[in-house]
């Protein structure tokens, strides 16, 4: 599972248009519905019923709130990134490597 997968299945359950997610995606049309078939093989099933129109199904629904809570999570990742970034105290953890190195 990659995180530009989860990213389009949370925007393909908001728009419930794989045109509109993925646009919102900012991916073409034809890479986000491969990444969500790649999903789907992942996890076993379908995700969305794709006719009459686009619905999310009893496995996409059982899977949304976790998928939300990685998509929180990595959000909070990179935030702490940019802030330690920002705030100019960034130093390496050590200056010696211990692996294979003599005393």
């Amino acid at each position: 599972m990659e995180m530009h997968q989860i990213r389009y299945f949370l925007a393909l359950c908001e728009e419930l248009s794989f045109t509109r997610a993925a646009k919102r995606c900012g991916v073409s049309q034809p890479s986000l519905t491969n990444g969500i078939k790649a999903l789907e093989e992942e996890l076993g099933g379908d995700l969305f019923t794709r006719r009459p129109n686009i619905a999310v199904t009893r496995l996409g629904s059982a899977v949304r709130p976790g998928m939300m809570r990685v998509a929180r999570d990595a959000e909070k990742v990179l935030e702490v990134a940019r802030s330690l970034r920002r705030s100019l105290v960034y130093e390496p953890l050590s200056t010696r490597s211990g692996i294979g190195g003599g005393s």
